[in-house]
């Protein structure tokens, strides 16, 4: 089938450079920052003469950090230019950083998933931005799991974390750059906020549909596949199952020393999920949770994407396993007084109560999305 050719908003810089002519820029970036060509947006801007310093999210600048390892600030080694760390002491661009710029932009690869850090690392330097009196710019990318639909849950504010900062759904439909506009109005942000927006993508088109190149956003976020399995099993990151970090297929891969993988695939496969199927298998995480231990595990293997429901799936297999398996336990919080990480995932602590129903919980959900869809889709640019 023909590629759908695509460009992102770094391909267009030359076409809206009248609006960057002349700025001192810190860009926010990690290896997906690049265009077609695959040179980097950092070079182009350096070019150009507006690069100034760079902005590391969680993964670093060159992406060689581990899920939750601080950042710290640097010289970048290629460009020359200060690195300051906005995963580390602060996520928060310090003052006397930004009153040497005249604007700060973001160019990273987003997978859809409302858990996925980059977007509040964004959301704070727009803050940020707002109190320095400084512009703000993303270069867009497309959605690689399509704009058309938003599933999941919608997060209560109860449990606001940087894993999931306003109510909006688990996959929840925006570019980049459309969720800059929408928490620019709806969360009152009011940030002088300019989006360089994406050519020829549409809503139903997923990453692999284009003539784009799929360079990994983050260590486990290998391929397209990962990004539609992610937005299944990442809730399994709250539990003591491992989610397939540290193996050839994280977040398509979840088991446990423990688990009776036979007995769930057979019971899940009895559910007729639309889009997917389950298969026992057997792997050995290299590291995380189980690290060097073999595990009894299940492989999601998405059949249909279209008709796939990747959170229905993930909660489904998650609540069947907390109820057959007495080894089973939910992450403890962090420190006292916190949230469980599992509540901080599912924007809700509804999944640890006695009597948990996962079809009368995602009926409620569906109608939450109804409202939310409504919401949103004035901020639409594509």
């Amino acid at each position: 089938m023909k590629k759908v050719s695509v460009l992102n908003g770094i391909d267009r810089i030359d076409e809206y450079f009248y609006l960057l002519d002349g700025l001192k820029i810190g860009l926010i970036t990690n290896p997906t920052g690049r265009n077609k060509d695959f040179k980097e947006t950092a070079d182009i801007l350096a070019e150009k003469g507006l690069l100034k310093c760079l902005f590391s999210p969680e993964h670093g600048v060159r992406g060689g950090a581990t899920a939750g390892a601080h950042i710290s600030d640097c010289i970048d080694e290629k460009t020359g230019v200060p690195s300051y760390s906005l995963y580390g002491a602060s996520l928060h661009i310090r003052d006397e950083v930004l009153k040497e710029l005249d604007a700060v932009a973001f160019d990273i690869q987003d997978v859809g998933a409302r858990f996925y850090t980059y977007i509040y690392t964004l959301s704070y330097a727009m803050e940020d931005c707002v109190k320095a009196g400084k512009r703000f710019i993303v270069f867009d990318r497309i959605n690689p799991v399509g704009g058309a639909c938003a599933q999941g849950s919608v997060l209560d504010r109860k449990f606001s974390s940087f894993v999931g900062r306003y109510p909006i759904a688990t996959r929840h439909g925006f570019t980049v750059g459309e969720f800059a506009r929408f928490i620019n109005e709806v969360e009152g942000i009011g940030c002088d906020l300019t989006v360089i927006p994406v050519k020829g993508w549409t809503r139903e088109i997923y990453f692999d549909d284009t003539d784009l190149i799929f360079i990994p956003p983050s260590p486990n976020i290998p391929t397209v596949e990962s990004c539609f399995a992610y937005l299944a099993t990442c809730l399994f990151e709250g539990t003591n199952v491992s989610e397939g970090r540290g193996t050839a297929k994280p977040f398509e891969f979840i088991g446990a020393p423990w688990l009776d993988h036979e007995r769930i695939c057979e019971e899940m496969n009895a559910l007729k999920l639309s889009g997917v199927k389950f298969r026992p298998c057997f792997f050995t995480p290299t590291a995380s949770k189980h690290a060097n231990t073999e595990c009894k595990g299940i492989q999601l293997h998405i059949t249909d994407r279209r008709s796939f429901n990747p959170f229905e799936s993930g909660l489904h297999l998650l609540d069947l396993i907390r109820k057959t398996h007495v080894e089973f336990e939910f992450i403890a919080p962090y420190s006292q007084n916190a949230n469980y990480f599992i509540d901080l995932l599912l924007g809700s602590d509804e999944l640890r109560r006695d009597g948990f129903d996962v079809d009368e919980f995602l009926k409620k959900q569906n109608e939450k999305l109804k409202e939310y869809t409504a919401k949103i889709e004035k901020f639409y640019l594509y």
